[in-house]
Parts: C-alpha cells; sequence; structure tokens
C-alpha cells in the first residue's frame, strides 16, 4: 500500500536585493516540478523596523507580480531580536508567520526544486535538516576546548542529552561525530512550536553564550549552531530523513551559480535554464548580473567547463579559487 503524504507548507524567504531574484527562480522551479501541490508557497518578507537601516522589502516589483502569478504568497513578519545585523536570522524569526499547527519544510532560497517534494518521505513529528554540510564550525583553537567541550557545553545548557546526539561511527573530536547541519532546509509539524524554540536556543547562545565559546565566532554560523540543538530536542536528528531526496534528487542547495554550474549535475543545470527560459521569468531575473550573466549570457557554460563533475576538487575553497582565477565568481 502506499505511503499516503501529510499535506505542507513550504517556506522561503525574500527580500531586497539577491535573495528576491532567487526567490523567483526558486518559486519558478518549485511549481514547475510540483504543479499540483496541495499546501501552500510562502516568501516571508522582513518589514521595516529598528533592527534595519533600509527598508528591507522586495523593491523591484516586477518581482512581487512574478511570485504572485507563481502561487507565491507573500507574508510579513517582524525582526525582534536580528535583523540587519544578523540576517540569517530571518529564517528563524519568519516561522512565526507561518499557519500554527501546519507542518512545515523551509528552504533557503539559493535553493531549486527538482522534483516532486510529496514524494519525500518526511516524518514531521522528528525533524531533520540538510547534511551537505562542511565542518564549519567550532574552528578549534590551539589551547581551546575540543569539539566535545564545546558541543557538551550547550547541550548542558539547554539541558539536553548529549550523548544521544553523537554519531559514534565516527572518532572523538572529529567533526562529523557532532550533531551538525546545513540550514539550507529544515522542517518539523508545527512552524510556532519550532520557531519559538529556536529563537530562545539562538538569543540564548548569542547573549549569554557558555565560556567554552569564547574562542568561537557566531558570525555567520549561529542559526547552525542552534538548528542540531533545537532538532535534538523535539526528537529529530540526522537519520530522521532518508538521504537522497532534499539536496539529492528532489532539491538543490546550490548556494551561488557559479558554484551550480561547476559542480551539480546536468539534472539541476538543465532545471534552472528551462525554468528561467520563458519570457515572463526572463524579464524579471535579467536585471540581477549574476543571474544575466550566467544563465542568459553563457558564463555558466564556462564555469561547467573548467571542472570535471567526476573529478571535482575536495574542499569547496579549490573550485571556488578556480572561478575567481578566471573571473566568473558573481555573487
Amino acid at each position: 500500500m502506499a505511503r499516503k503524504a501529510t499535506p505542507f507548507n513550504v517556506m522561503t524567504v525574500g527580500q531586497n536585493g539577491r535573495l528576491q531574484y532567487e526567490a523567483v527562480l526558486f518559486a519558478a522551479s518549485f511549481r514547475a516540478a510540483n504543479p499540483e501541490f496541495p499546501g501552500k508557497l510562502y516568501v516571508a518578507e522582513p518589514q521595516p523596523g529598528p533592527r534595519w537601516s533600509k527598508d528591507p522589502r522586495m523593491a523591484d516589483n516586477a518581482v512581487r507580480n512574478a511570485l504572485a502569478e507563481l502561487g507565491a504568497e507573500i507574508i510579513p513578519f517582524e525582526n525582534k531580536h536580528f535583523g540587519e545585523a544578523y540576517p540569517y536570522g530571518n529564517k528563524i524569526e519568519a516561522l512565526k508567520a507561518l499557519p500554527k499547527g501546519e507542518p512545515f519544510v523551509f528552504f533557503d532560497t539559493d535553493t531549486l526544486i527538482t522534483g516532486d517534494l510529496m514524494e519525500v518521505p518526511f516524518d514531521f513529528t522528528r525533524p531533520s535538516a540538510s547534511r551537505r554540510v562542511e565542518g564549519t564550525w567550532p574552528k578549534i583553537e590551539l589551547y581551546g576546548p575540543g569539539y566535545t567541550a564545546t558541543w557538551k557545553s550547550l547541550y548542558d545548557m539547554f539541558g539536553l542529552d548529549f550523548a544521544s546526539s553523537l554519531d559514534t561511527s565516527h572518532p572523538d573530536e572529529y567533526w562529523r561525530r557532532y550533531l551538525y547541519f546545513n540550514a539550507g532546509f529544515f522542517y518539523y509539524s508545527c512552524p510556532h512550536a519550532f520557531g519559538e524554540r529556536f529563537t530562545e536556543y539562538a538569543v540564548r547562545i548569542r547573549d549569554e553564550g557558555p565560556p567554552e565559546l569564547v574562542c568561537q565566532t557566531l558570525d555567520p554560523w549561529l542559526d547552525q549552531i542552534a538548528l542540531p540543538l533545537v532538532i535534538h530536542s523535539f526528537g529529530g536528528g540526522r537519520e530522521a530523513l532518508e538521504p537522497g531526496w532534499l539536496d539529492g534528487k528532489t532539491s538543490c542547495h546550490y548556494r551561488v551559480l557559479p558554484l551550480l554550474y561547476a559542480r551539480e549535475s546536468q539534472h539541476v543545470v538543465d532545471t534552472l535554464e528551462a525554468v528561467a527560459a520563458p519570457n515572463k521569468i526572463k524579464k524579471v531575473l535579467k536585471p540581477y548580473e549574476p543571474m544575466r550573466r550566467m544563465i542568459f549570457q553563457g558564463k555558466g557554460d564556462k564555469a561547467r567547463a573548467l571542472f570535471d563533475r567526476e573529478n571535482l576538487p575536495r574542499r569547496e575553497q579549490q573550485i571556488r579559487n578556480t572561478l575567481k582565477r578566471e573571473k566568473l565568481w558573481l555573487r
């Protein structure tokens, strides 16, 4: 008997600048792959206030019209804790703008949807997030606390069981032993419950972090520091979602277009170019220079020709350096 999928909503964040154009590309790919999606697509938009020096709302009316035509609902939210000083906090504070008690999946705007999201075997009672991540935090200093001491101090801070979060197939003091995600996607059964706890944990870590964090920088990693703690507190974890779906055959968190062309599959490139091709979408995206040059003026093809997808450099920084040397690092 086929699994009956739970209906859910999808959210991303749109604001003035790069993210508004990425939101259009995200929405176009979402609709192309999910024409009969039973939930809603929300684009959460931060509102002007004391935590912004300039209006953060999407200023391009063509963007707003395109999102509406793609069936996206723009929903406002207020920044009470983050804002311009830490814009990554938008994904945390925007959750309260979603309908309470309705399952959700959040995606960063620099994501393409490449398949049917209703086929993804989500268990919304057990949250998880993207495991396509490098060991970016904590950065271990020679005479400072190690991974275990650093992470355990955070679990202790919130009364969480540290030992049950560990992947003991990896050795002590190797970063993959510890629960760590990329915040490019995450999900749960209620956005308000998740958002309240995410906000609480992130604000406390920022304002009252334990002594073990004295050598660590929280910017831009704060969301990714708090996220595994939130997920663990709700009974989720690294194995809660079967691998190969998100950041796999159903979505691609490309982050910047030069990286997409350099390393992603042909299916991802074909999806990008197909959803950007219609004139009504192309006209909206062209004012944003990286999209104009990478997608429509052939720079993406030049970036792709520099790399063998079957034998990519082991570290992303090597890819970036090659693209920069060839003047193809556009973002």
